[in-house]
C-alpha cells in the first residue's frame, strides 16, 4: 500500500470504515438533543445587533437605569368619516381594559392615551402601550401584541384599529423569524433532494450526502448551543438561518466533489477501500483548502464592528468546519460500507471507461483551445457590461414599510397613523444629559428642525433622575426609518453635543439605524480586503503560484460584481423591491468570493494535477472534462439552497438569496467553466510562475501505479 495514502486509510479502511461509524453515531446520539435548543440561545435584541461602541448602544444601556428597558406597541383607530361617540366609548373602555394587562411583560398601567389628532372632529387616536424587553423581550413580544390585540379587537363597521409602532413592527418581524429553522431545513432539504437526483440518477445514493448533512448540521448548531450558553458567542435569527443553507450547500458540494472522484476511482480499482483512498488523496487536498477558504472567510468577520455581522462570523465558521469534517469522515466510510451498489442503477464497474473523456466539457475545452483569447475577453465584457448595473443598487437600508415580503397589521397601521399623527410618533428620540445642563439639552432638541418641539417629555415610568443624569424623549415629524429622520438625529446630535459639559448623548431606535449604517460602511471597507487576501494567500500556498491566483482571484470580483449588477436589475424592474440593506453588498461578497473560489479551486488543482503528466494546455482540456460535470451539479445545488431564503418573509433574506443564487450560477458555468479555462488556456504554462512548471510545459511523467485487483470483499 502506497503510504502516502495512509492517511486516507484510516477513514475508509476495512475495520477503520466502522470505528468511524460508530464514533458519529455516538456524536449524533449526544448532540441531537442539544441542536433543537438553538433557538433558546438565540439573541435577538438590539444590542446584540448594534456595535457596543455606538451612541444609541450606549443611550440603550443607560436607558436601563432610568426604567426597564422597553418599547411601545402603538394602538390605532381611525375612521375616515371622523370618529364617533361609540368609537371614542370603545377606545377609552379599551385603554382602560388595557391598564390591566400584565401578561407577556405588558406594562399595562403606564398605558398612555387616547391621543386624538388635532383637528376639530377628530378621525384617529391612539393608544401607547409598553411592553419590557429583558432577556426574554424578544421571545414574548408576539404572544404580548396578541393579549394587546384580544383587548381591541380588529375593528369593523368602518372603523380601523390596528397595532403599529416599535411594538407591533417587532411582532411581525419576530412572527416572520419564526420557524426559521424548520423553514430552512426543508426547503434546502427539498432543494438537495432534488438537484442530487437530477445528478446521480440514483435513489439509494442520495440517501448518504442527505445524512451526512443532516448529522452536520445537528452536531454544528449543538456546539454553537454550547458556545452561545457558556462562552458568550452570539447568535440571532440571521446567523442561525444563515447556518442552515452553509452546511447543507457547502456539505453538499464537497459530497459530490468526493463521489465524483470515488466514482473515477472505482472503474480503475477493483478493490473499493483502495479507490476511496485514493479518491480521499487526490480530491481530498482541494476539499480541504475550500473548506479553509470558507472558514476562514467567515472568521474574517469576527474583525466587523456591528455585532450581528461579528457573531455571524464564528457561527458560520463553525458550521462549514464541522459539515467538512463530516464529508471527509463520515461520509466516505458510509459509501464504502455501502458499496458499489448504492450507485444503482448507473453502477461504475471495474475497468469500465470514463464517459466524461468524450463528453460536453471535453469538447467545449478542445473549442476554447482553439481561440482562448477571444473566448475570455467576449465573456470578460460581458460580465463588465452587467456590472453596470450597479448604478441601479440602493444598499442604503430598508424601511419598516418596506422589509416584508407581504404587508403585515403593523405596517397598514404605521400608514394609517401617518396620516394623522406626526410620523415619528411612538419610536421617539430618547436624550440622556446631566441635570444641571438638562433645560439647556431640551431646548436644543425642541429647536432642532425635524423634532416636534411640544413632543419633549419625560416618558410614563421613569424616574425623573439617576445619578446626576435626566432622560426624555422627543418626537420626529418624519417616519422613524426614514432618511430623512437619521438626519433630523445627525442634527440633534449636533446640537446636544456642543451644550457644555452636558454630556449628552442621543439615542432612540432611528438612531440605532443610523449607527448601524455607519458601523456597516466601516464594515465594508474592512472586511472586503481582508477576505480577498486571505483567499489569495490559500490559493498561493494551494497552487505554488502567483500568477494563477491572483487570475482567480480577480474573475471572483468579476463575477461579483456582475452578479450584484444583475441582482440590482431584477431588484428594481423585476420584484419592485425599494432597496437594499446596508449589509447586504458585504454578505454576498463574502458568500460569493469564500464559496464560488471553491469551484475554482476544484478545477485548477485538477488542471495542475494533469498539467504534471501532459503538460498545462492539455491539462487544462483534461481538468475540465474531468470536473465540469460534478462542479455544476455542485453549484445548482448551492444556488439552489440559498434561493432557498427566498422562503422567508422577509426582503433582505431574498435579495441575500436571490444574488448569492445568481452569482454561484454566474461564477459555475460562465466564470470557472468559460473565462478561467480561457485564460489558462491562453497564458499557458506562465500561469504557474514563479513554480519551475512555468517554464517547462511538461513534466516528466511518474509511472502509472498498477490497479489493485483483490477482491471487492
Amino acid at each position: 500500500m502506497n503510504g502516502n495514502r495512509g492517511i486516507a486509510h484510516l477513514v475508509c479502511g476495512r475495520r477503520a470504515k466502522w470505528m468511524v461509524l460508530g464514533l458519529w453515531v455516538v456524536v449524533l446520539f449526544l448532540t441531537a438533543p442539544f441542536a433543537s435548543k438553538l433557538s433558546d440561545a438565540q439573541d435577538n435584541d438590539a444590542a446584540s445587533w448594534l456595535p457596543g461602541s455606538a451612541e444609541s448602544t450606549q443611550v440603550l444601556e443607560i436607558s436601563k437605569d432610568f426604567r426597564p428597558e422597553q418599547i411601545p406597541a402603538v394602538v390605532v383607530y381611525a375612521r375616515e368619516s371622523g370618529l364617533t361617540a361609540e368609537d371614542r366609548a370603545q377606545i377609552t373602555e379599551d385603554a382602560g381594559r388595557l391598564k390591566q394587562l400584565t401578561d407577556h411583560g405588558i406594562r399595562g398601567a403606564e398605558t398612555r392615551g387616547p391621543v386624538y389628532d388635532r383637528t376639530v372632529d377628530p378621525r384617529a387616536a391612539q393608544l401607547y402601550v409598553p411592553i419590557t424587553m429583558d432577556e426574554k423581550g424578544w421571545e414574548r413580544i408576539a404572544p404580548a401584541v396578541d393579549s394587546i390585540r384580544d383587548v381591541v379587537g380588529k375593528g369593523g363597521a368602518g372603523l380601523a384599529v390596528h397595532i403599529t409602532g416599535p411594538g407591533g413592527t417587532s411582532a411581525d418581524f419576530s412572527e416572520a423569524f419564526e420557524g426559521i429553522d424548520s423553514t430552512l431545513l426543508l426547503s434546502a432539504m427539498a432543494v438537495v433532494i432534488v438537484m442530487l437526483l437530477i445528478t446521480y440518477r440514483s435513489p439509494t445514493l442520495l440517501v448518504v450526502p442527505l445524512l451526512g448533512v443532516v448529522v452536520a448540521l445537528f452536531t454544528a448548531q449543538a456546539l454553537i448551543y454550547f458556545l452561545a450558553e457558556h462562552a458568550g458567542l452570539t447568535v440571532n435569527g440571521q446567523s442561525a438561518g444563515i447556518l442552515t443553507v452553509l452546511v447543507f450547500g457547502a456539505g453538499t458540494d464537497y459530497a459530490l466533489l468526493l463521489v465524483a472522484r470515488y466514482r473515477e476511482e472505482l472503474r480503475r480499482h477493483q478493490d473499493r477501500h483502495e479507490a476511496m483512498a485514493l479518491a480521499l488523496h487526490r480530491a481530498g487536498p482541494a476539499v480541504l483548502a475550500s473548506g479553509a477558504t470558507v472558514v476562514l472567510s467567515m472568521l474574517v468577520l469576527t474583525a466587523a464592528e456591528m455585532n450581528s455581522t461579528a457573531g455571524l462570523g464564528p457561527v458560520a465558521a463553525i458550521g462549514v468546519a464541522v459539515a467538512l469534517l463530516v464529508m471527509m469522515t463520515l461520509f466516505p466510510a458510509l459509501l464504502v460500507i455501502c458499496g458499489r451498489w448504492i450507485f444503482w442503477p448507473v453502477i461504475p464497474h471495474y475497468g469500465t471507461a470514463d464517459p466524461t473523456e468524450q463528453g460536453l466539457w471535453a469538447r467545449m475545452g478542445r473549442s476554447f483551445a482553439r481561440r482562448p483569447r477571444m473566448v475570455w475577453a467576449v465573456t470578460a465584457l460581458v460580465l463588465a457590461i452587467c456590472s453596470l448595473g450597479l448604478i441601479q443598487l440602493r444598499a442604503e437600508g430598508i424601511s419598516n414599510a418596506d422589509a416584508f415580503t407581504d404587508k403585515p397589521d403593523s405596517i397598514t397601521g404605521q400608514e394609517i397613523s401617518e396620516q394623522y399623527f406626526p410620523a415619528g410618533s411612538g419610536d421617539p428620540l430618547v436624550i440622556v444629559s446631566r441635570q444641571a445642563q438638562a433645560r439647556q439639552v431640551g431646548q436644543a432638541v425642541a429647536a432642532t428642525d425635524g423634532v416636534v418641539p411640544t413632543s419633549l417629555g419625560l416618558p410614563a415610568g421613569t424616574k425623573p433622575l439617576y445619578d446626576g443624569k435626566v432622560l426624555f424623549e422627543a418626537t420626529m415629524s418624519d417616519p422613524s426609518d426614514s432618511e430623512a429622520a437619521k438626519h433630523t438625529v445627525e442634527r440633534v446630535r449636533d446640537a446636544v453635543h456642543a451644550v457644555p459639559d452636558a454630556d449628552a448623548q442621543v439615542g432612540g431606535g432611528t438612531a440605532a439605524l443610523l449607527d448601524a449604517d455607519t458601523a456597516t460602511t466601516h464594515d465594508n471597507i474592512l472586511i472586503i480586503p481582508l477576505v480577498l487576501g486571505v483567499v489569495l494567500l490559500i490559493l498561493c500556498g494551494l497552487l505554488r503560484a502567483l500568477i494563477a491566483p491572483l487570475l482567480l482571484v480577480g474573475t471572483v470580483i468579476l463575477s461579483f460584481a456582475a452578479a450584484l449588477g444583475l441582482s440590482a436589475l431584477a431588484f428594481r424592474h423585476i420584484f419592485d423591491y425599494a432597496g437594499e440593506s446596508t449589509d447586504f453588498p458585504l454578505f454576498v461578497f463574502v458568500f460569493l468570493v469564500a464559496l464560488g473560489i471553491d469551484y475554482n479551486i476544484f478545477l485548477t488543482t485538477r488542471i495542475r494535477e494533469e498539467a504534471a503528466h501532459q503538460g498545462t494546455r492539455p491539462g487544462v482540456v483534461t481538468g475540465l472534462a474531468a470536473t465540469g460535470s460534478v462542479i455544476t451539479s455542485a453549484g445548482l445545488v448551492l444556488a439552489g439552497t440559498f434561493a432557498a431564503l427566498g422562503t422567508l418573509p422577509m426582503v433582505a433574506f431574498a435579495e441575500i438569496g436571490f444574488a448569492v443564487a445568481l452569482g454561484v450560477l454566474l461564477d459555475t458555468f460562465v466564470v470557472r467553466s468559460v473565462l478561467v479555462t480561457s485564460l489558462f488556456l491562453d497564458i499557458g504554462p506562465k500561469i504557474w510562475w514563479p513554480h519551475r512548471r512555468a517554464r517547462e510545459d511538461v513534466a516528466e511523467a511518474p509511472p502509472k501505479e498498477p490497479a489493485v485487483t483483490r477482491s471487492d470483499g
